[in-house]
Order: structure tokens, then sequence, then C-alpha cells
């Protein structure tokens, strides 16, 4: 079976609505945890099992961890900035304007530096160490990825409140655990004994190929792994985008030949956070993800923001049958 993860959020947050989106095939869902801790989200997660069994289902939860990932501080409210706006960082401990960073990032800025922001949606150019030019502007608001290419960062592959949440996960049924910008077998271990710890047998572990240290070390990671995520929003930062084709397809083939189960996610129906119809383009690379032996897919802000998440799943679930019955 090929399993069909929505992400949950203010859009889909709805018993109702919820049900309908299982019964159009959804099979389990996501909670980014970055946004929310597993205990916060406790409300969420009985809705989603509680909706799932009223369609005859037992749904798959997945939580997102933080992991070693880059994101902007908490900010009061959204920001809007537009091309050749100039910017300023701060530490995320410091008052005052500006976007807050992460000390690791703040103190890497220097005069050149790119920092893309909100999976690659925002693109600043540093013009010293703390004042940035924007290159590509829109909406900012806290909790959203940072990536700055060519520059070499090392956080630790958990953070506090990772080890919270999944501890959290085992008392709360979580199924599975996603571990974002797996760089070695070291980070995978380090949250497999995490897991461990917390009697979680059952969890299983997802490992997010998101930088190209993942890329490169992939075939290491399959003894470790339930099930491998090509995770194209952060991995196409990683790299220049008409190369990320590419790198989907080879990870896909080595995932194939191994036996190994993997998941393909980001934009899959970007277009339906505003549009009731996908592109077609959308519904080939769906369909294509199926064709390369994806055993699962996931949508993300479509259903936890987007207007349509109902829809979402519908044109999802029906794409990926329609692979089944040819």
């Amino acid at each position: 079976m090929i399993n069909i993860y929505g992400t949950i959020g203010p859009a889909c947050a709805n018993p109702e609505l919820l049900k309908e989106m299982f019964r159009e095939g959804m099979t389990g869902m996501r909670i980014n945890t970055s946004h929310m801790s597993v205990k916060e989200a406790a409300p969420q997660i009985r809705m989603i099992r509680e909706a799932a069994a009223a369609c005859g289902m037992e749904a798959q939860i997945l939580i997102d961890m933080q992991g070693p990932e880059l994101r902007i501080a908490k900010m009061t409210q959204q920001m809007n900035i537009e091309e050749d706006q100039r910017i300023c960082f701060r530490e995320e401990t410091c008052e005052g304007e500006g976007i807050p960073l992460p000390k690791m990032v703040y103190e890497t800025l220097k005069a050149g530096i790119q920092v893309l922001l909100d999976d690659g949606k925002l693109l600043l150019e540093m013009l010293d160490d703390h004042e940035a030019i924007v290159r590509r502007g829109g909406g900012l608001s806290g909790g959203k990825s940072i990536a700055l290419p060519g520059v070499e960062l090392n956080p630790p592959a958990m953070t506090k409140q990772d080890r919270e949440n999944i501890k959290a996960a085992v008392e709360y049924g979580v199924t599975g655990v996603m571990q974002p910008f797996v760089r070695s077998t070291a980070d995978l271990q380090t949250v497999r004994n995490a897991i461990n710890e917390a009697c979680g047998n059952e969890i299983r572990l997802f490992a997010k190929i998101e930088n190209l240290s993942g890329v490169e070390n992939l075939e290491n990671f399959f003894g470790l792994a339930d099930e491998i995520v090509i995770a194209r929003g952060d991995l196409g930062n990683a790299m220049p985008l008409w190369e990320l084709p590419r790198v989907q397809k080879d990870l896909s083939i080595r995932c194939k030949a191994a036996g190994v189960p993997f998941m393909v996610v980001s934009q899959m129906l970007a277009s339906m956070e505003h549009s009731a119809v996908p592109t077609r383009a959308e519904v080939s690379d769906i369909y294509n993800a199926i064709c390369d032996g994806a055993s699962s897919v996931m949508v993300t802000g479509e259903t936890a923001v987007g207007q349509y998440p109902i829809e979402v799943i519908r044109y999802l679930s029906r794409t990926v049958n329609s692979f089944r019955v040819t």
C-alpha cells in the first residue's frame, strides 16, 4: 500500500474535514514540532485518530523533529519584505528590530553570504555581518527554515525539545519520527537510541535527505532508517535547482535497488494552497514519484494552511491510485 500523508494545521484541524480527508484516501498525518510540541498537539492527535476511526481506519501519526535544521526564532508578527529592501539580522536572545537568528547562524554571517529563508522562497545577500539586501522578497514568520549555501554548520542532531517530544510520542501513540537533515549514521543512531530509551520500539524512524551529506551517505542509512524521505524543499537549496530532478531520480533508484521504502515530499501540490485544481506538472510529478517506486507521498502547507485540504488529498490519492490500476 502507498501511504498518503497530509500535514495538520489550522486549515484542516476540524473533525469533519479530517474525516473527509481520510475518506478521500489519506492514511496518516504529519505534525511539525518546530511549531508545536507533541504535548501541545495532543488534542489534534486525538482528533486525527477519532476521524480515522470514524472511517474504519487507524491513522499513522508522524512527528517531524527540529533536529539540526536551523530556523528563525519566534516572531511576534509576520514581516513582509520587498526586493532591494535592507534588512538587519539579530541574535535571537537579543531584543530589538530585525530577523532573529540562532546564535550559530548569526555569528557566521559576513558580507557576500547568501541567506535562504522559508525553503528558499526568500533570498537575501549579506552586505556586512548583520545587514542584508533582499534579492527575493515575500512574507516571513517565525519558525521558518534558514539555509546558508556553501556555509558548513554543525548543530547537534537533536534538541532538548526533540528529546522531550520523543518521550511524549510514546505516550500519545505516535507511529513515526522524521529526522531532518540527516548527515551521518551518528545522527540516526542518536535518534534511535532516544526512541529505544523511551521504550518506543514500535516507532518507525524516517531519515530526511535534505543536504549533500545525506545524498552521499544514503546507503549507510539503510540499516538504521525504516524509510528514507526525499525532502525536496531544503534539498533544492543545497544545489542548483535544475539539478534536483536528477538527484531525486538517483536517490529513488538507490533506494529501490536496496529494497528500502522511500517517501517523496515538498511542493507536490503547492499551487493548491490557493487553487482548487492542481497544475498538470504537479499531477505528473506525483505519478512519476510512484512510477519510481515511492512507498509514500506527503503534502505539507497544502493541507496545513491551504484553502482546499480535501481537494488536495483527493487529487493526491486519485493520482496515486491511477498508477495502481494501469
